[in-house]
């Protein structure tokens, strides 16, 4: 140890300031270098997607937009199919659009003012603003959905077997317009052959 300090020593004795200042300069870069990497390295084997609160926010929607529709299609033939004098059924949902994603963004506000003095003694103040808006990714590049708007319903028809009884008819459209949360005018209800 006592020989390790005696050749600090007679280092530092021979070196002139300056390029001791170099060497611990380039000794300061490549320790910062090394601690950048190392957290790039440890954010790497942690994953993009790990939040601040440990929550995973999904990247890819539920539903498709195609497949929005049959779903609710199929649950609705499903429930009604249930009711007391109703038989087999089929339903067709038609929606006034798609499904909605609204993506999660980052937004920098900038704001500066400056006051100028002319010649003639007057001032005028200038301000600049500068706003950046950024798409927030996940791990494969997409953007992150915050939440999904489903599209309204236009429109249902409901073919069911046993329609033709009155009260089976009203059963299945006020089913409808309960489930759905929709006017009566965008429900039609016919008996199958």
């Amino acid at each position: 140890m006592e020989k390790l300090i005696e050749k600090i020593k007679e280092y530092l004795e021979k070196v002139d300031n300056r390029q001791l200042m170099r060497n611990l300069f380039i000794v300061l870069i490549i320790g910062i270098l090394l601690i950048i990497v190392a957290d790039i390295f440890v954010q790497y084997k942690k994953g993009p997607d790990d939040n601040l609160s440990g929550e995973r926010i999904p990247d890819t929607p539920i539903y498709s937009d195609r497949d929005y529709g049959s779903i609710l299609e199929s649950k609705l033939e499903e429930i009604l199919s249930q009711l007391k004098g109703v038989g087999s059924v089929r339903v067709m949902v038609t929606l006034e659009d798609t499904v909605e994603k609204v993506p999660a963004f980052n937004t920098t506000r900038n704001q500066e003012t400056t006051n100028e003095l002319d010649s003639q003694g007057g001032t005028r103040e200038i301000v600049r603003e500068d706003t950046t808006i950024q798409v927030v990714t996940g791990s494969e590049g997409s953007p992150i959905v915050l939440k999904e708007i489903k599209p309204t319903v236009k429109g249902v028809i409901v073919i069911a077997e046993g329609a033709d009884d009155l009260e089976t008819k009203e059963m299945l459209y006020e089913a409808v317009k309960t489930v759905l949360g929709i006017p009566g005018n965008k429900v039609e209800v016919y008996c199958s052959k």
